[in-house]
């Protein structure tokens, strides 16, 4: 699924992970009507988060069913597919990616990978302090699209 040059890329660049990073993907082998494009683009997330973990020894990729697997995808708050949470090798940072890392997408989920295998979150000092004074818990959620 990776071409060939980009691959060597990314061999480059997670061969630089100083962490380990569990990619847990949720996918579904059955679809319930209206739901087979949704149930393909999971498969196909599925399969580059195993090609994405062939590329580096410090990346793992474990693969579980959203419909069997419903306790550990309520525990990683995964609600819908298709769905990658990105964890450390002891840490759960919380993020998540939601949906098939194709164009612009792809380099967001790498750049991830590389802040979780980091420990590190780019905000500026002023942010985290700010957030550190949040009474409540506080979702977040980005969302992008291609068009």
């Amino acid at each position: 699924m990776i071409p060939a040059d980009v691959e060597k890329q990314l061999v480059e660049e997670l061969g630089q992970l100083p962490n380990p990073v569990r990619l847990v993907t949720f996918s579904q082998t059955l679809a319930l009507p209206g739901q087979e494009a949704q149930v393909a683009a999971a498969e196909q997330m599925r399969r580059l988060v195993e090609e994405l973990a062939g590329l580096s020894p410090k990346l793992s990729a474990e693969s579980l069913s959203f419909a069997s697997d419903r306790e550990r995808a309520e525990a990683l708050g995964i609600e819908r597919i298709p769905a990658v949470a990105i964890l450390g090798e002891a840490t759960d940072p919380g993020i998540r990616f939601f949906g098939l890392a194709t164009g612009y997408e792809f380099s967001t989920l790498i750049d991830a990978i590389v802040d979780v295998s980091r420990g590190e979150h780019g905000l500026g000092e002023d942010t985290v302090q700010k957030l550190a004074e949040l009474e409540k818990p506080v979702h977040i959620q980005v969302f992008s699209t291609p068009t």
